[in-house]
Formats: structure tokens, C-alpha cells, sequence
């Protein structure tokens, strides 16, 4: 395969310093490899501004949906009732959750350039006090809205209700409240925002809600409550864990550091999202998402034109050095650019003269 950076919302594009992490063979019973672990479940609550006596970090095999359903399936309780907030493909892969655990569920669905409305959430809360948990995609990646978290956080705290928060694309990128919103539960995966590469996600949970989750998974190998007992000893996961994502998603952590932290990133990240979106509408190509939706994640791109091939297109900007992301919309033709990972400024203004030239040619 040829080189080339990825602008997708993840995998992406890692320093040559993370992928070094991974080329030493580690033991997952050693001391120094359990207190990696450790280390890194210390800096996740940190980077949430969220305190020990409070919250606590589990680390789980998988990919990021496989951390989304161990929450599902260790904190919702069949006396419980979720009300699962969508505008996107990944709300609706936790509604596809909620219907295989057989979980007492309702959607609030809005279409996929819309925000929830707080008038519509609390009337929802309102006509049925049966519901007990809300579940909520923080940036929508399958165009790259941000939901507005401060809101449903608010309506959460208010009613009483658990909030649990797929942060999967927007942790380590925007800061996050984690303790201050009274998040319950807050997910998120190795290679994101904090670009280290796939193999395991994260749950930040509460404590308190933690604690009452005993005996209610319906998976072995997902059960949140087990996963977190094993691993407060010292560290240990319950089963082999994904060593070399461990050891490299460690040093993706000290580079976030390093950088500035997470106010840091998230200012390279913005500029890259607004060029990208200034750049590409001088060239008559359309963002999808208004910009006061617009998350610094990702960004969905209408067809310039009806004519337009995508695939010509993925190929033509692939050989000159960068992967972008095909659409996931049913109602719209479009494509998504990720604007995280090692990624800078550089890389978009050439992704933009790229893109230019292939427009300028294919009008010719």
C-alpha cells in the first residue's frame, strides 16, 4: 500500500512516535505493563476534569461500539427505561442495542441536520416519568453535528434521570465537563480524538451509578461492573488485552499533553475545519451542516453537481497522498472529511489544491 494520511473521523492519522509504542512485545500479567494501564485510566479522568472520589475510567476490549454496549448492557436494568436521543447512524446503532438486549426503550428521532429541541426533550420527560436513563451521541459522525450536550445535561440533572453520552468522536478533541454536566457515563475509543489506534474503548462512569450496576449484564465479556472491579486492583484487564493499542494509545495521551491539552487540540482541529469548509465552498462545494452545527470532528459535503463520481473522485485525491470518507446519508448524495488526527494546516490547504485541480479538470 501506498502511504497516504487519513482524513476520516477515525482510524486516523498517528505519529510515527505512537506506532513505535507498538512494535515491543508486552506481558499482560507484568507490573509495568498493568501500571500503563493504570496510568492511562488517571489521565482519561483528568482530561474530564473529573475526580477519583467521583468517577473512575474503564478501559474495554473492542472497538468503540463494543464500549457503547457494555454500558448499555451493564447500566440499564430491565425495571429501566432508556429514551435514546438520534439524528444520526450511531444514535440509531444504539437503538439497534437496545432492541438485541431487549431493553424497555423510546427514540427521539430528528432529522440528521437538526439539533434536539430542549421544548421537545422536556415534554417527552414530562408525559412518561417510566424513563430512567438518556443516551445521547455527543458529535454525530455521520455528518458531523455537534448535539447540544449542555442542554440535554441540564434536562438530565433536572428530572433525575442517568445521562450516558457517546463521546466516541469528540473526546480529547472538545473539552468536556465530564464531572461539572454530571455526566453518568461518557464513552469514547482509543483512535479518536486522543489519535491512538484501534483496539480498545473507555467509559468514564460515576461512581455511584457504577456501583448499582452489579449483576445486571447480560454478556460476560461486556459486563461494565466486572470489567472495573478486575481492573481497580491493579490494573489488570479480565481477559488479554489489546497490549500494543495500550502501550501506544499511552503515548498518544502524553503527546495530547504535550500539545496544549484538549483546548490545544481543539484549536488545530477548528482551523482545520474552517479552511476546509471556507476553501471548499469557493469551490462551489457545500458543507451540510450549518456551521453553527458544525462540529471540528468531521464534515459532510454535499455533490457539487449531479454529474459528480465519487468514487473517480476518492481515487483521484488517494494517489495524491490523502483517504477521505464516502457519505452515510440516505437522503443526500454526499462525502465527509475528518479533520482530526495528525493533521494540520499544511495537510488541508494541499487536500483543498488537490481538490481544486480535480474540479478545475473534471469542468474542462
Amino acid at each position: 500500500m501506498n502511504a497516504y494520511k487519513l482524513l476520516t473521523p477515525g482510524p486516523l492519522t498517528t505519529t510515527s512516535t505512537v506506532k513505535e509504542e507498538m512494535l515491543l512485545d508486552r506481558c499482560t500479567w507484568d507490573d509495568e505493563y498493568k501500571s500503563i494501564t493504570q496510568k492511562i485510566r488517571s489521565q482519561l479522568l483528568k482530561i474530564a476534569g473529573a475526580d477519583s472520589e467521583e468517577y473512575t475510567a474503564v478501559l474495554m476490549q473492542g472497538s468503540g461500539t463494543f464500549a457503547v454496549e457494555s454500558v448499555m448492557t451493564s447500566a440499564v436494568s430491565k425495571e429501566d427505561k432508556l429514551l435514546i436521543v438520534t439524528n444520526g447512524a450511531y444514535g440509531e446503532r444504539i437503538v439497534h442495542m437496545a432492541k438485541y438486549i431487549d431493553l424497555d426503550y423510546s427514540e427521539h428521532r430528528v432529522s440528521y441536520d437538526k439539533q434536539p429541541e430542549e421544548a421537545a426533550l422536556r415534554a417527552l420527560l414530562e408525559e412518561d416519568p417510566t424513563i430512567t436513563h438518556i443516551a445521547m451521541v455527543h458529535c454525530e459522525t455521520t455528518t458531523g453535528i455537534l448535539n447540544p450536550l449542555e442542554m440535554v445535561a441540564g434536562l438530565s440533572r433536572e428530572y433525575g434521570k442517568t445521562l450516558i453520552i457517546d463521546a466516541m468522536s469528540s473526546f480529547g478533541g472538545i473539552e468536556i465537563d465530564v464531572a461539572g454536566l454530571g455526566i453518568d457515563y461518557l464513552i469514547s475509543s482509543a483512535n479518536k480524538c486522543i489519535q491512538g489506534v484501534p483496539g480498545f474503548g473507555f467509559v468514564i462512569a460515576k461512581l455511584e451509578r457504577l456501583k448499582a450496576c452489579q449483576g445486571i449484564a447480560r454478556s460476560l465479556s461486556l459486563d461494565l461492573y466486572d470489567q472495573w472491579k478486575g481492573m481497580d486492583k491493579d490494573g489488570k484487564w479480565r481477559f488479554t488485552s489489546p497490549t500494543h493499542v495500550v502501550a501506544a494509545f499511552a503515548k498518544a495521551i502524553d503527546e495530547l499533553i504535550e500539545e496544549g491539552g484538549v483546548s490545544a487540540r481543539n484549536a488545530r482541529y477548528s482551523g482545520n475545519n474552517r479552511i476546509l469548509r471556507s476553501k471548499l465552498a469557493e469551490m462551489g462545494i457545500e458543507a451540510y451542516i450549518s456551521e453553527d452545527k458544525q462540529s471540528p470532528i468531521i464534515t459532510t459535503f454535499l455533490f457539487p453537481n449531479s454529474s459528480f463520481d465519487f468514487a473517480e473522485f476518492y481515487e483521484y485525491v488517494k494517489q495524491r497522498g490523502y483517504v477521505i470518507y464516502p457519505g452515510k446519508l440516505t437522503d443526500a448524495d454526499t462525502f465527509r472529511i475528518g479533520n482530526i488526527g495528525e493533521i494540520y494546516r499544511q495537510d488541508i490547504e494541499q487536500l483543498c489544491s488537490i481538490i481544486s485541480d480535480y474540479m478545475g479538470g473534471t469542468e474542462q
